[in-house]
């Protein structure tokens, strides 16, 4: 069974490059997937998981970027606002997301996007580990391209989420998302066409796989 972490900066393509290898790989794509388990799991709702989740925009970035002034406590040196009688804290999503990706690798294999997958399946015997960055600007215009927005608010988007992205990485493995001793392959989807990126992630995945 094929296993591809691919750890994505904002504004990278890995929402478009994660599902294309998975599809030409045979195995299935795991991101939205995860939330949705681990709120399962612990019985509680999907937006109380996604609250927690290091790819939510509208959850984990938002709450970290300071967009909620209530109640705070600190996660990892940033404030951010819990809400009142959230059954979920962030060790037990964290600790939870960790026993699924486990297990989603080692049942059904898969092209897995964010969540520490790098680090969480280290170990995991003929997982290829890959990082989709760029320069800022590139990623800045890419998504204005994509989402239609001004580059302005694009900017903020992309800082917003890669803050919330590093956050949730330093918070609970006390690593840096962007160290490349973490991965097999670098790729700058930036310059690099989707289409390429695919090419060579499949390949490598099949060398090692």
């Amino acid at each position: 069974m094929r296993v591809v972490t691919i750890s994505a900066t904002y504004g990278t393509g890995g929402s478009v490059i994660g599902p294309a290898v998975a599809d030409r790989l045979g195995v299935p794509f795991v991101d939205r997937a995860i939330p949705s388990a681990v709120a399962s799991e612990l019985g509680v709702t999907l937006e109380e998981a996604l609250a927690h989740d290091d790819r939510a925009e509208s959850g984990f970035g938002r709450l970290l970027t300071g967009m909620m002034r209530l109640p705070t406590v600190t996660l990892g040196g940033v404030e951010l606002y819990v809400p009142a009688g959230m059954p979920l804290t962030p060790d037990e999503f964290a600790a939870r997301t960790e026993q699924v990706i486990r297990e989603i690798a080692r049942v059904h294999g898969g092209v897995i996007l964010g969540r520490a997958g790098a680090i969480v399946l280290a170990d995991h015997p003929g997982a290829l580990h890959v990082r989709l960055d760029g320069p800022l600007r590139r990623r800045v215009l890419q998504t204005a391209a994509y989402s239609g927005i001004p580059e302005q608010e694009a900017k903020r988007v992309v800082n917003d989420n890669d803050r919330a992205r590093r956050a949730y990485v330093r918070q609970f493995y006390r690593s840096d998302p962007a160290d490349p001793g973490l991965y097999h392959m670098v790729l700058d989807s930036t310059v690099i066409p989707v289409t390429t990126c695919v090419e060579l992630i499949v390949a490598a995945a099949s060398a090692v796989g």
